[in-house]
């Protein structure tokens, strides 16, 4: 069933909101940047199981080939094998905690992943089953609820905690996500690109937020489909993050930098140096906070109650 067509922003999902006219937003220290760094663990299924949906374009390799598909297979594991360990570190060099996104699968199958990440301190939320199975508007309400729960049950049993946050595979969400992600216990969300705060999502009356990735800076988006160079790319980290800053300083707003990353594509050995310059220029500015998904929103929460 088609969503209902309505004046505005033509969605229930949360209010509109300038961010010129928020209520004063303060990070930790009063620094003008908060910076949370999203690692993608995600398991590419040999086949999508009948009646999945995965988008067509789905990055890896170079084109798809016919089943089975080796190149695009392996390459998405490289991120499992190397990638993720090669970006945990430049993290840990910058004294950034990572917060991972991680699918049901990767929590099923590779256990030393999840203890690796949880012996890092990392925050593990939600992230689907799998990247060949995206959440679409195809799914009946009752078979969405229980593909979230399948989530967090993976999740809760691999980590023994129950996750906060969730990002769906490709972004994918329903008309009925929000509401559903908020009453199955979690508490944000990174499917949504609008914005450089966090903010509020009306989705009844368990608290729920939006934690904007900023989409322009995705990897995968950035990388693999724009075809933007590694030079350009650091440029656009460095320059992304210096606006931001000056924002916050003059405004008195604090903003979010939310980055996505994928380990098997800037945890390649010619990527990660564009990563760590990038890094390096933020974490020297002294204005930034890094920080995990679950902590901005607990203190925005905390300065907006």
């Amino acid at each position: 069933m088609p969503a209902q067509r309505t004046f505005g922003m033509d969605h229930p999902h949360h209010e509109w909101s300038p961010i010129i006219s928020r209520p004063t937003l303060r990070w930790p220290a009063n620094a003008p940047v908060a910076l949370c760094v999203v690692l993608v663990l995600e398991h590419m299924e040999w086949q999508a199981p009948e009646g999945s949906f995965q988008v067509e374009n789905l990055a890896g390799a170079s084109v798809p080939r016919a089943f089975p598909d080796y190149a695009r297979l392996s390459h998405r594991e490289y991120g499992h094998r190397v990638g993720i360990f090669r970006l945990l570190d430049t993290l840990e060099k910058h004294g950034i905690t990572a917060t991972i996104a991680m699918d049901a699968l990767t929590a099923e199958h590779y256990p030393y992943l999840v203890r690796h990440c949880l012996d890092r301190g990392c925050e593990i939320i939600g992230h689907g089953v799998s990247v060949s199975r995206m959440i679409t508007d195809n799914m009946s309400e009752a078979e969405e609820r229980a593909y979230i729960q399948q989530s967090i049950d993976a999740l809760s049993r691999a980590t023994g905690r129950t996750p906060q946050g969730w990002f769906g595979p490709e972004y994918g969400e329903s008309q009925n996500t929000p509401r559903l992600l908020a009453e199955a216990g979690l508490r944000y969300v990174c499917d949504w690109a609008n914005d450089e705060q966090p903010y509020p999502m009306t989705t009844g009356p368990n608290p729920f937020f939006a934690l904007p990735l900023l989409y322009e800076l995705d990897d995968v988006a950035s990388l693999a489909q724009r075809k933007v160079t590694v030079a350009d790319y650091q440029r656009r980290l460095t320059e992304s993050f210096d606006t931001l800053r000056e924002d916050g300083e003059s405004s008195g707003q604090g903003r979010l930098l939310a980055l996505n990353w994928h380990p098997w594509l800037v945890g390649q050995p010619f990527r990660i140096g564009a990563v760590d310059a990038a890094l390096e220029h933020m974490m020297a500015s002294g204005g930034v906070w890094p920080a995990t998904g679950s902590q901005i929103v607990e203190w925005y929460q905390s300065q907006n109650t």
